[in-house]
């Protein structure tokens, strides 16, 4: 394992950034407009709900459309089917169906801190049985045919630490090819900081790779998670919603993204959700997305104070297209492409 020091003092430290799956927020469309920007090397869906049956085609492709694609957003990068539940039959029966259907690889949920999961014994709950986890992943390592990578996403426990190690140990002695730690239990929500400092010990057990994520928001972080987890790989979620540009900010020590960027990114992103699938929804989803951006602009703060009181799509549009014309006769120069 590199020292602190080594981490910090090499930039190129970081290895491969991946999208994290968000429940509700980080679908299809947004995929394909955060890999085009770049800097991301895969995508994990969000979790496809396995019970005791085997689900059909459709399914697994509402989830995935990029199933369509040989597995692949439009700009190239591989995604991979995030399946959560209890049953090891059923979830190996299941991921095998979707590596047929496409999927680069299986990644099994073992973070999901809504209670309505965990109610029904998914997600972070069965971070309070180590055997479980164990049968769960022997069962789908078994059945997923070799080199298909099997991928599982935990966190640090349920209520506490105290079985963090014995748990990465079960995922890895099951089968698990990788292994993503969010760096907080369930108990700890998304509520900073994450502990990247017990990735470091869960790493100094097990010898698969590991990813680390949780609390990564810039370039600074993205280094000092690496320095305190050992991990020269690393998984984004919010932070990606609050600077799209955020995986190449990381990995090459870009700028950041400018406001006039982002603005033409909102823009985008209502053609998207306007004439997708989805496009009843846009006017939540921008508001949504607005809130995730007041991080890291400060311009949206007052953007989103407008926006939220806008119903319709059409309002919503004309004021982004609106303040996007007012702040490039003001910053004529401040235009450049992401």
């Amino acid at each position: 394992m590199q020292s602190n020091s080594e981490h910090t003092h090499n930039q190129s430290a970081i290895g491969k950034v991946y999208l994290a799956p968000m429940e509700g927020v980080v679908d299809h469309l947004m995929r394909d407009m955060l890999t085009q920007i770049g800097g991301f090397d895969l995508c994990v869906t969000e979790f496809v709900r396995i019970v005791d049956a085997m689900l059909p085609e459709k399914v697994f492709v509402r989830t995935c459309p990029e199933l369509n694609n040989r597995g692949f957003t439009p700009a190239g990068t591989p995604v991979r089917v995030q399946l959560l539940g209890q049953n090891p039959e059923a979830l190996a029966a299941n991921a095998v169906r979707a590596i047929e259907l496409g999927s680069h690889g299986i990644d099994l949920n073992f973070g999901c801190p809504a209670k309505t999961v965990n109610k029904s014994r998914g997600g972070a709950v069965l971070l309070k049985d180590t055997e479980a986890l164990f049968h769960i992943l022997h069962a789908v390592r078994s059945a997923v045919p070799q080199p298909h990578i099997v991928s599982a996403k935990m966190r640090l426990g349920f209520d506490d630490k105290a079985l963090a190690i014995d748990n990465a140990l079960a995922l890895q002695e099951g089968g698990a090819d990788v292994l993503v730690v969010h760096a907080r239990t369930k108990k700890e929500g998304y509520n900073p900081p994450a502990y990247w400092d017990w990735i470091a010990r869960i790493k100094e057990h097990i010898h698969i790779p590991v990813v680390a994520n949780g609390e990564i928001w810039n370039h600074t972080d993205a280094q000092a998670c690496a320095a305190q987890s050992g991990c020269k790989d690393l998984m984004i979620g919010r932070g990606a919603l609050a600077h799209p540009k955020l995986a190449r900010v990381i990995k090459q020590n870009e700028a950041d993204m400018s406001w006039q960027e982002m603005l033409q990114l909102l823009i985008q992103y209502s053609g998207y959700e306007l004439y997708g699938t989805k496009g009843k929804y846009y006017p939540n989803r921008v508001k949504q997305w607005l809130r995730y951006l007041q991080i890291h602009f400060p311009e949206a703060q007052e953007m989103f104070k407008t926006v939220r009181g806008l119903q319709s799509s059409d309002e919503i549009v004309r004021h982004l297209s609106l303040t996007q014309s007012k702040h490039q006769q003001c910053s004529p120069s401040s235009s450049a492409s992401v």
